[in-house]
């Protein structure tokens, strides 16, 4: 049953357009963070596509996980900054 979220729709496209530019920065300067950012992003418009898909409840851990991934990537592309 697809779900219709007129927010969680938005934020799937705003993640689409950040990891086109993550690649595009990487692809362009050879930047690490951009690419880590953009690789971010994607993981989170996985998770937006699925709650969009109607399948929250049923990959709820799954989706916790992909999460986590995603804001520990942001993480080390923050840590990434500190140290060029």
């Amino acid at each position: 049953m697809v779900v219709w979220d007129p927010i969680t729709f938005l934020n799937l496209i705003l993640c689409i357009a950040i990891v086109i530019l993550g690649y595009t920065g990487y692809q362009r300067k050879g930047s690490t963070i951009a690419l880590y950012i953009g690789i971010a992003f994607g993981l989170f418009g996985i998770s937006h596509l699925v709650f969009l898909l109607g399948y929250r409840d049923l990959l709820e851990v799954v989706l916790m996980w992909i999460r986590t991934l995603a804001y520990f990537i942001v993480a080390i592309a923050v840590m990434k900054i500190f140290t060029e």
